[in-house]
């Protein structure tokens, strides 16, 4: 796919000023109206149009046409509407295809908000403001109308529903998107966003809407969704099983760029400078749910582990010397893992002074296992090795909670000599720490890291619905 384009950070999200824009010369907002002989149509539309924004739109605004190389008068009447309005100007393109279309003005275009919406004014446009505002204000990066939304209050045929609810249903099921309507003829985006994301975007019909909003929300990119009103058009001239086809070999494709990565979407990826996850703060502390997740994921292989080893000591020894020999090459590898791993300490300074606290933690676990292991043979004489198991299982439970606790605050406490330059930056990227990666905890409580691990997932994604009233 198509990255030709400068990767440099995207800039922090700020609200558009009126005044500052007016001054240069430039529009706020650009709205695209892509057309194929649409020559008895054009006129009421832009006419309409430049109306509702000329009484309603508190910026300064433009009127695109875009003509996908028509064959009829609509050229003509494009000019003729752009020499009689000021604010609407008239585009030809010489070559088929809505994203095409949509590419190329919008990447010409010097307003900072760029729209499109269909020429048969389907949705009624009262939706407008709201649907650029979160754009002008800097909340959003895209803004989409949705026909689905609960809300939202149709007018159309059963044949189109039903078309197009599989649609978002085959889009949910194999591409996770969450976004509730991809084709709706009412979007908009921020034209910085635009810059980065569109060279990515590979179709220029009608499957352009869809692959930009999946690559954007893949990247982390936040889309707002717009409740519509929309009156079906009887008369409109989009080839259902064509666009249909053409649709699904979109999907094929999108799907297996993403399976196989091919998609350069971590350039993107939390691009902006007002991520508040990236501040340092203080008297907040950072890091937590990371480090409890890698805790938790390595932790459960550490435990195995240590189940491994005391199974096999346990063939040529007694249980106290088995769960201590075991305990203690566990307990050594794991410092060095949550050293360098969860809690993001590299190189060898203090190295020793670690292990020799991760010693003491290891005695408080030894200390609870041994403790149960001699409270059940004083209980039931000669307990079975599955029961042992399970009690030490219960044991390493109740120690993970404690050890847990002892590294961050004892073993490896937060620095508070942080670098100021690095506030702004992820946290990775300031000490050094892969993503969340080990620790120990008994394989009961792995699920627990699973869940947090999607919980911290979610976190990370800036998707909403709603409308701006």
């Amino acid at each position: 796919m198509r990255t030709d384009t400068p990767w440099s950070t995207l800039p922090a999200r700020d609200h558009l000023l009126a005044g500052a824009v007016d001054t240069a010369g430039a529009p706020v907002l650009d709205v695209v109206v892509p057309v194929y002989n649409e020559e008895k149509d054009l006129e009421p539309c832009v006419l309409r149009l430049h109306d509702h924004l000329a009484r309603t739109f508190p910026y300064a605004f433009r009127i695109t046409v875009a003509d996908n190389a028509s064959t009829d008068r609509t050229p003509q009447v494009a000019a003729r509407l752009a020499a009689a309005l000021p604010r609407v100007r008239s585009y030809r393109l010489e070559e088929k295809g809505r994203g095409r279309a949509l590419r190329t003005v919008w990447a010409g275009s010097d307003a900072p908000v760029l729209a499109y919406m269909d020429v048969d004014l389907s949705t009624d446009l009262n939706a407008l403001l709201p649907l650029v505002a979160p754009l002008i204000s800097g909340h959003s990066d895209l803004a989409i109308g949705s026909r689905l939304a609960r809300s939202s209050r149709v007018v159309r045929g059963s044949k189109r529903e039903f078309i197009s609810r599989a649609y978002n249903l085959i889009l949910r099921s194999s591409l996770a998107a969450r976004f509730s309507d991809a084709q709706c003829g009412f979007k908009a985006i921020r034209r910085d966003v635009a810059e980065r994301l569109l060279p990515m975007v590979e179709d220029s019909g009608w499957f352009f809407d869809t692959e930009m909003l999946v690559l954007a929300e893949r990247a982390g990119l936040r889309i707002h969704e717009v409740p519509v009103d929309w009156v079906d058009d009887p008369d409109s001239t989009v080839h259902i099983v064509r666009t249909a086809t053409e649709d699904l070999k979109g999907v094929w494709r999108v799907g297996r760029a993403l399976a196989v990565g091919a998609l350069p979407l971590d350039r993107l990826a939390r691009p902006f400078g007002d991520d508040p996850r990236d501040r340092a703060l203080n008297g907040v502390p950072g890091g937590l749910a990371r480090q409890l997740v890698g805790f938790c994921v390595v932790g459960a292989l550490s435990t195995l582990c240590y189940l491994a080893l005391y199974s096999l000591f346990r063939l040529g020894a007694g249980p106290q010397i088995a769960n201590g020999g075991a305990l203690l090459v566990s307990a050594v590898a794991n410092t060095a893992a949550n050293r360098r791993l969860t809690f993001g300490v590299r190189g060898r300074g203090g190295a020793v002074r670690h292990q020799a606290q991760g010693l003491v933690v290891f005695a408080i676990g030894l200390a609870l296992t041994s403790g149960s292991l001699a409270a059940l043979g004083a209980a039931s004489g000669s307990p079975s090795h599955a029961t042992e198991l399970a009690v030490l299982i219960a044991a390493n439970l109740a120690a993970t909670v404690l050890r847990f606790l002892l590294f961050r605050a004892w073993v490896f406490p937060e620095r508070t000599d942080r670098n100021p330059a690095c506030s702004g930056a992820a946290p990775a990227a300031c000490s050094g720490a892969a993503p969340a990666a080990c620790s120990e905890v008994a394989p009961a409580a792995s699920s627990a890291g699973h869940a947090a691990s999607s919980a911290g997932h979610a976190d990370d994604t800036h998707h909403e619905t709603g409308t701006l009233r």
